[in-house]
């Protein structure tokens, strides 16, 4: 059973729903970034006073400090774990893989929830937040496609690539994930 894995797709197309039935089913650390983030500023830590400060001025937290934090989470990880929105592009992935290969955890698996652009646009949009509009949902696909898509070869080239179509129920999305982890 592989113990350490990374979920890849388009804004909605089920990564972290997917990663959180994974993580309850087998008690992995579930990582999202955006979480990680949050829960830093929320425990006042050194560094989630340094992301409060960053974020409050509207910018983006350094690939540096998103590291320290997930290898700060993995470092003494002795379950599996699932890393779901990070890397969001190729400098970030090969920083990854460095620190993997540090800590002696390097990813097994890569599932690439695979889904057709116009079917995201419906799924974002019934999901209705306040900035789920079809433009802003757009903007943040073609973000995606220049910067994450990438990262599709990426990890088809290291042999870790596992594509999944997320086009399907959710309990079917499960099982061929389960399958494949085997």
């Amino acid at each position: 059973m592989k113990k350490h894995l990374l979920f890849l797709g388009a804004p909605g197309a089920g990564k972290g729903t997917q990663a959180e039935l994974l993580s309850q089913t087998y008690s992995y650390l579930h990582l999202s970034t955006g979480e990680l983030l949050r829960k830093e500023i929320e425990m006042n830590t050194i560094l989630g006073m340094q992301v409060k400060d960053i974020m409050n001025k509207g910018e983006l937290v350094s690939d540096e400090l998103v590291l320290k934090i997930v290898k700060q989470n993995l470092d003494n990880n002795k379950k599996g774990w699932i890393l779901d929105g990070y890397p969001r592009n190729l400098s970030q992935a090969n920083s990854l893989n460095k620190v993997l290969t540090e800590i002696n955890q390097p990813l097994e698996v890569v599932f690439y929830l695979d889904i057709p652009e116009e079917v995201l646009i419906k799924r974002l949009l019934l999901r209705g937040r306040k900035d789920d509009t079809e433009e802003t949902i757009r903007t943040r696909v073609d973000i995606y496609k220049k910067t994450t898509e990438p990262l599709i070869q990426y990890f088809k080239d290291l042999s870790l690539l596992e594509y999944i179509d997320a086009d399907r129920d959710l309990k079917t999305i499960s099982s061929d994930i389960e399958l494949k982890m085997a």
